[in-house]
């Protein structure tokens, strides 16, 4: 359809022409997203045409078909200046009755959500699409939503959430996402100015139907019960990501550890849920470990201060069912081959170090799943299906962020204590932490730990003798190959190797190396260079 022809006849025609003109354009670019360069001044004026309609007195369907047309025009980032000021945002942000002075003013006491006509509630929905389009496309319109004080009236239609529909609940989330993730001016105002989080909380509390029983704990889900339905978990999701934002690098008060530790407790609850696919639930208990990777790690204990109930996972007095749940939840991450580890697996590698690190019930259990007392002495530490072998081998994993992390949790496992950490991985595996830690001659990290030991297997103490500390196991016996060598032939033999390696030397392929006295490397002239001299009684005269 002609965007000329389209333009000319918007001026003259009526409401009912101007409906049917743009429901053929919006039909026809439904599933358009790649636009033709040499039109977009044209796209531009229907912009800026179709906003002039928004703003008269029109009816709900003819609203719609507008913001479907606006919409579509939206994900063309370089036609939306008309959009991008002051009276397009006002007008999308009235029409989703966020910018309206009657609507934002008492929205809290009004019963118009409850009631909305259909039809009104297709325009509400389109005009949030529209929103969230412009405001992830343009920069200026991301300022313009600040200076209208877009976030007070999200603020305001959270505190209605009890009566959304879901489309509506949906993309009011993802606007105060999107506006929370690319101004980060705008976190400091959601959270202090609007109380951004605890609208947040109550948004999960009411999808979630959480019960609290406590200050901190909320019944038991019932396993039996039916899977969280597709559009609540949808706009769970959402809520999750506005909250990390809102969490992000924020430290704070006495008052802010309460609201803190009641977002610890929601996020327990979400991870004893299931939704209808496994996907879903795999992706709603990522946002939720991104999450707690932003509370105080104080605040963790919550995960843990519940009553055991029959059935459910304790240890130390505590219940363990949540860190169960996060353990498998990681040894899924790490199963799937292919993913993106930096991003699916190091978030909760991350957030059960930090946990064990501060909590020693937390990290006692971890360790009795993760490194049980060691029998298998005779295989190498990174071959085997457990967890263990798993994470030993992702210590050596091409991704630095990746290796760090795996080798982290374990060190935080062993206490952080390099002999402790040998034994279960092997100084092979072990040598990047510990270089990077600055730990490579022994010792431990500055964590203080609690003094209960670990018990070693007879099978252990036993074969202790016998391991090669670099591959971490007993290796058989290698045929010694100068056994059966004459003393000429190993003499050859030895002249032959030094021979090689003044060769790679004197071709640079190779470089002598020695320690200097504060245990680093450097060439080995150097460092006998820095050697003190000692002259022994024989050599004197």
């Amino acid at each position: 359809m002609d965007l000329g022809n389209i333009l000319t006849q918007l001026e003259i025609a009526n409401e009912e022409e101007i409906c049917e003109l743009l429901k053929q354009y919006n039909e026809e670019n439904s599933h358009t997203f790649a636009f033709d360069q040499k039109e977009e001044t044209l796209r531009s004026k229907l912009c800026r045409s179709v906003l002039t309609v928004l703003g008269r007195q029109v009816q709900p369907i003819c609203k719609k078909t507008c913001l479907e047309t606006l919409r579509i025009l939206s994900r063309d980032k370089r036609v939306l200046a008309p959009v991008a000021t002051r009276e397009g945002i006002t007008i999308l942000g009235g029409m989703a009755k966020l910018c309206t002075e009657e609507e934002v003013g008492d929205k809290e006491d009004s019963k118009e959500a409850a009631v909305l006509m259909e039809a009104e509630r297709l325009v509400v929905v389109e005009a949030l699409k529209c929103l969230c389009n412009v405001v992830y496309n343009s920069p200026a319109a991301q300022q313009v939503c600040v200076d209208v004080q877009l976030a007070h009236g999200l603020c305001a239609s959270l505190r209605t959430s009890h009566t959304w529909h879901h489309e509506v609940g949906l993309f009011t989330l993802r606007l105060l996402f999107l506006l929370s993730a690319l101004r980060p001016d705008v976190r400091g105002v959601l959270r202090k100015e609007h109380d951004g989080v605890r609208l947040l909380s109550e948004v999960l509390e009411h999808i979630l139907d959480v019960q609290w029983v406590g200050t901190y704990e909320t019944t038991c889900p019932d396993p039996q019960a039916l899977p969280v339905p597709a559009e609540d978990n949808e706009r769970v999701m959402e809520a999750l990501k506005a909250m990390f934002n809102l969490t992000l690098s924020y430290n704070g008060d006495e008052e802010d550890d309460h609201q803190f530790r009641i977002i610890a407790a929601i996020l327990r609850h979400l991870l004893m849920l299931k939704t209808e696919t496994e996907e879903k639930t795999e992706e709603a208990h990522s946002h939720a470990v991104n999450l707690l990777n932003n509370l105080p790690v104080s605040c963790l204990d919550v995960l843990i201060d519940v009553p055991v109930q029959g059935g459910q996972e304790k240890y130390d007095g505590k219940n363990m069912d949540v860190i169960q749940a996060l353990l498998d939840f990681m040894e899924k991450r790490i199963n799937k081959q292919g993913s993106n580890y930096k991003e699916g697996l190091t978030p909760v590698l991350s957030l059960l170090t930090e946990g064990s690190r501060h909590h020693r019930e937390i990290r006692r259990y971890i360790k009795a799943q993760v490194l049980p007392p060691r029998k298998d002495v005779k295989i190498r530490p990174e071959i085997g299906t457990t967890i263990k072998n798993k994470l030993v081998r992702l210590m050596t994993h091409v991704d630095l962020g990746v290796k760090q992390a795996a080798a982290e949790f374990l060190f935080v496992l062993c206490k952080e204590r390099v002999d402790n950490l040998l034994k279960y991985t092997g100084y092979g595996n072990a040598a990047g932490l510990l270089v990077y830690r600055g730990l490579h001659e022994g010792g431990r990290g500055d964590t203080q730990y609690s003094d209960d030991e670990d018990s070693d297997t007879e099978e252990y103490k036993c074969a202790k003798p016998f391991i090669n500390p670099i591959t971490g196991h007993v290796e058989e016996p290698m045929p010694n190959p100068m056994e059966e060598m004459t003393e000429e032939q190993k003499e050859y033999e030895a002249q032959k190797l030094i021979n090689m390696l003044d060769k790679l030397s004197r071709q640079n392929v190779i470089r002598p190396m020695g320690v200097r006295p504060d245990g680093t490397l450097a060439p080995l002239e150097e460092t006998l260079c820095d050697a003190p001299e000692e002259i022994s009684a024989s050599d004197s005269d």
